[in-house]
């Protein structure tokens, strides 16, 4: 598509031809990183955790580069374009408090058991039902989650084919083989490099991406007259928003609840609902937690995790002040508004307002972002289906070889599957252009991952509480907990909110892996008290 359009655009080809040049570079470097970092791939553990042999300070630049994905380099900005505020960066508190709770009370046991799927920790602690359910829940969520954010990568070349034709109508295909394009260029060198390519190159990622952002800013204030003009603009720093509380005192007590529960950026949100979210996407999830376990030891992979963390707080304040100063921009004097979906803008001030070489490294670091979280979550699902699934039941003597072979495979097939979830994604946003993007991709996790936290959570803290075939019943309890409380509506499906009195909240997306995990707790710890299914978990200490 990008050819198309240079040839479309002639007074424009060389400028455009500059970027594309850019672009290709990136590309070709990222490919070359990848397929030499997979060198010596032949076994499982290799492919899945690099022999536990990566720096600390390269596993935190590869968390901040998944964290990052595509949703948040043109997700977060549209949040502060629409807000103008910057409520949704106190989601970074929790991450912060829960963070420090995983580092010392889940990856001492992972690497106790030195485990490749953290889903085999359930196999120990309580058997196979519980493992299975969860690697199960594991690999459908992440493949959801990662293919709604693969929507964004086509974004941003649809923005493009805007730009050299506007008279032409945005179709779906124009999404697709931008989705199908960067997925296909992720998965090769995913599948030969396995998780030492998805490192290496998250770390070129993180650099291009962080690097952007800051230049957007810099070259945003330039246009502005410069940040006292900018705030100025926004009413002074008293109008400055950072926290939101959500709660309305005029109204009784029933009603200022539920307005604070059905708001998700709320300063409780973010200490309590983030602080269960975090830990379920850093502590149960193993796209996040297979690059912890590719540190040396316990220590680093502590001190990767916690500082990923703290980085958080910045990178989030930078990607919303991109989009409070697109808003002062495209709001100011000589600003003109585009009509276009609120998850566009971003990528529209990138095509038409950057200058050019500039404007292509940016392009690069889009690619960057959606890049960095579809690999891992590639080389993850590939790891989990092979430990979990392939080598336990479809070839239990399978060699060395014949292992990578099938992670390789198992690759490949995740990553279609991700282009089908992502062209559905845009296929939904054509039809309701203000849907942003972030809650969607967000509340995916928060629908399934609440019963693995409550699991995980039982397995860490108790010895013997929990039972293997029961703890598949808590954990489908907790998944609809979350439907039922949350009122959870699925467009063309089913409305579980008419089954909740019309007094109860239609609850944020922040507090839904709180009510799963909380739920399935209380099930599990209910269903062990029965004594013909009570199975005796094996002890374990929670140190290093």
């Amino acid at each position: 598509m990008f050819a198309l359009a240079l040839l479309a655009a002639p007074t424009t080809r060389c400028s455009f031809l500059i970027d594309g040049v850019v672009i290709l570079l990136y590309f070709a470097l990222i490919i070359g990183i990848g397929l030499r970092a997979g060198r010596g791939n032949s076994t499982l553990k290799e492919f899945a955790l690099g022999g536990r042999s990566i720096p600390w300070w390269a596993v935190l630049a590869s968390i901040v580069a998944a964290e990052t994905s595509a949703a948040t380099f043109l997700g977060t900005p549209a949040e502060g374009f629409k807000t103008h505020a910057y409520f949704y960066g106190q989601l970074a508190i929790g991450t912060v408090i829960a963070r420090v709770v995983i580092a010392f009370t889940f990856i001492g046991p992972y690497y106790k058991y030195g485990v490749e799927s953290i889903y085999e920790f359930l196999m120990v602690r309580f058997g196979p039902w519980t493992k299975n359910a969860a690697s199960g829940i594991f690999l459908f969520t992440r493949v959801l989650g990662i293919g709604v954010r693969l929507y964004l990568g086509g974004l941003i070349l649809v923005v493009l084919w805007r730009y050299f034709f506007p008279e032409v109508s945005v179709t779906l295909g124009n999404y697709f083989w931008g989705i199908l394009t960067v997925t296909l260029i992720t998965t090769g060198y995913t599948m030969a490099g396995g998780i030492k390519a998805v490192i290496w190159t998250d770390l070129i990622q993180a650099t291009l991406m962080l690097g952007s952002v800051v230049f957007v800013i810099w070259f945003l204030l330039h246009q502005l007259g410069g940040i006292h003009q900018a705030i100025n603009a926004l009413g002074g720093r008293d109008h400055l928003q950072w926290i939101q509380v959500g709660w309305d005192s005029s109204l009784p007590f029933g009603k200022a609840l539920s307005g604070m529960l059905s708001e998700p950026y709320t300063i409780f949100a973010a200490v309590i609902g983030s602080t269960f979210l975090t830990m379920a996407t850093h502590g149960t999830d193993q796209d996040m937690v297979q690059r912890l376990l590719t540190a040396p030891n316990a220590m680093k992979s502590r001190l990767s995790l916690i500082l990923s963390g703290l980085a958080d707080i910045p990178i989030a304040i930078g990607f919303l002040s991109v989009g409070i100063l697109l808003y002062l921009f495209y709001h100011g004097p000589s600003g003109e508004i585009p009509g276009i979906p609120d998850n566009e803008i971003f990528a529209h001030f990138i095509v038409y307002n950057l200058p050019v070489g500039l404007r292509g490294l940016i392009i690069a670091g889009v690619f960057a972002t959606m890049m960095g979280s579809t690999s891992a979550a590639l080389n993850a699902l590939a790891t989990s289906f092979t430990s979990d699934f392939y080598l336990p039941y479809v070839n239990p003597g399978a060699s060395d070889r014949a292992s990578v072979r099938a992670a390789r495979i198992a690759t490949l097939v995740f990553g279609l599957l991700m282009v089908i979830v992502g062209t559905i994604a845009a296929y939904s946003v054509l039809h309701d252009p203000r849907l942003t993007i972030i809650p969607i991709a967000i509340g995916i996790l928060g629908y399934t991952y609440g019963s693995l936290l409550g699991i995980f959570l039982l397995g860490m803290l108790s010895h013997r509480l929990g039972s293997d075939k029961l703890n598949v019943a808590a954990m489908v309890g907790g998944i609809f907990a979350v439907f039922f409380f949350g009122k959870v509506h699925l467009p063309g499906l089913i409305d579980f909110g008419k089954w909740m009195p019309a007094w109860w909240p239609e609850i944020a997306w922040p507090w839904y892996v709180l009510i799963g995990c909380s739920t399935t707790l209380l099930l599990s710890l209910i269903f062990s008290a029965f004594p013909s299914s009570l199975r005796k978990g094996q002890e374990f200490s929670l140190g290093a």
